[in-house]
């Protein structure tokens, strides 16, 4: 009897954690914009530093993965596609570049882009594409949402560094996007 106390208080003591969280958030990985077919494109590679009290990251860009664009009066770099382009969209306002296992959202704000058709001449803020990240098989998985970017236009009020809530995204259907997905492993 006494095993199984033991027992049933170590699991919800949460010291076990052989179901939690899988993905390491440290050191360096790689970023995957994954396209329909399951082909991973690599873009960018993320340096995870848990030294102090928090998790914080950096990324570099793989930039000869982008063309220079010049777009609606504004340099963007893009990752070509045959018939879209994925056109990154740095952030433009504060972010403290920290993560944990439960919150990725400032990781999320550097990963935004903007799609426009491979034929087209500007870019429409509203094609935004934000990808949600969770981890899954022990990777970070980000799932495609669309957003009106526009919504960055206007700078958040001061002290609000989370400026983009639940009801400015919305599921995207995979089926209709080139990059429906992005992975970090």
């Amino acid at each position: 009897m006494k095993t199984a106390v033991f027992w049933s208080l170590f699991f919800l003591s949460g010291v076990y954690t052989g179901s939690a969280f899988a993905f390491s958030l440290g050191g360096e990985k790689t970023v995957n914009l994954v396209d329909q077919n399951g082909e991973r494109h690599q873009v960018a590679t993320i340096v995870f530093d848990s030294a102090g009290k928090d998790i914080t990251y950096s990324i570099d860009w793989h930039e000869e993965a982008f063309a220079d664009h010049f777009l609606s009066m504004r340099p963007f770099k893009c990752f070509e596609g045959p018939d879209k382009y994925w056109c990154r969209v740095p952030y433009p306002y504060e972010i403290r570049r920290s993560v944990s296992k439960q919150d990725f959202t400032d990781l999320e704000y550097d990963l935004l882009f903007v799609w426009k058709g491979s034929n087209e001449y500007g870019v429409n803020l509203w094609n935004g594409i934000y990808y949600k990240l969770a981890e899954q098989d022990n990777q970070l998985v980000g799932t495609l949402h669309e957003m009106d970017m526009d919504k960055l236009g206007v700078p958040p009020e001061a002290g609000d560094l989370r400026p983009v809530g639940e009801t400015d995204l919305e599921a995207g259907d995979p089926d209709s996007h080139w990059l429906p997905r992005l992975v970090i492993e």
